[in-house]
């Protein structure tokens, strides 16, 4: 079974970066599509970032500009480079990979940004 990680969340000023990190228990040959997510508290979940198999990046409109989604497929990994972080980036990011047959999440990793 496929498990997903992330790591790379914390507290950062705005202004700041962080790099998010999304490392795959086995390969992810068999993960057509990675992607970002994130949930403010009572908000919904929703698409940050993805990336196809092919490199085909979507971005959400907040975040174009600010972030770039990244994957290393010989490292079984997936990032997210956030720059120029604002208050309202503020939340839990999950990542998320998309095979065939099912959709895998990872347990989220939280991000707070200090104005």
């Amino acid at each position: 079974q496929v498990h997903l990680v992330e790591s790379g969340g914390g507290l950062v000023q705005a202004g700041g970066s962080l790099r998010l990190s999304c490392a795959a228990s086995t390969s992810t040959s068999g993960i057509n599509e990675m992607g970002w997510y994130r949930q403010a508290p009572g908000e919904q979940r929703a698409l940050v970032a993805r990336i196809t198999s092919g490199g085909t990046r979507n971005y959400a409109d907040s975040v174009k500009g600010r972030f770039t989604i990244s994957r290393d497929n010989a490292k079984n990994t997936v990032y997210l480079q956030m720059n120029n972080l604002k208050p309202e980036d503020t939340a839990v990011y999950y990542c998320n990979g998309v095979r065939t047959w099912d959709i895998l999440w990872g347990q989220g990793t939280r991000v707070t940004v200090s104005s």
